[in-house]
């Protein structure tokens, strides 16, 4: 996802361009890993000293909402990035110091083949967590 489509899609869904929103939008699309609302409120706050968790949780529960962003947990709290705009299925590595992400072509769900026989799968979410190879190569 690019800020150029992702204002596209605010905009196609009510929304107005303001200053908070483009200054999260940037963070995210500098960077391929994962940010957390702390991560967002210590830069934000220098430019917005009365900026809050409630509204940098409000901008990012909408970016989730509309596939701006994806979401994961990691150690009890949400953490955000950019949405892939990848063609092909696929899921992540994620590294826990750094929050660096790496693309995963393989899917577990190839390997349930008839092992929901009547039920119909709509979703499904597969993540693998540990250190990226510069985090352990820094221990």
């Amino acid at each position: 996802m690019n800020l150029t489509r992702a204002w596209e899609i605010l905009k196609d869904n009510g929304y107005k361009k303001t200053d908070k929103r483009e200054l999260i939008l940037q963070m995210f699309e500098e960077t391929d890993k994962y940010l957390t609302a702390r991560d967002l409120l210590d830069v934000l706050k220098k430019d917005f000293p009365g900026m809050s968790f409630d509204t940098i949780y409000r901008n990012l529960a909408t970016f989730v909402e509309l596939d701006i962003l994806e979401e994961t947990e990691m150690q009890g709290e949400r953490n955000f990035r950019m949405h892939c705009e990848s063609e092909h299925h696929h899921h992540h590595f994620i590294c826990r110091e750094c929050g660096s992400v790496k693309e995963l072509s393989l899917c577990p769900m190839d390997l349930l083949g008839g092992s929901l026989p009547g039920f119909e799968v709509e979703a499904h979410k597969f993540e693998v967590y540990g250190k990226c190879p510069d985090c352990l190569n820094t221990i």
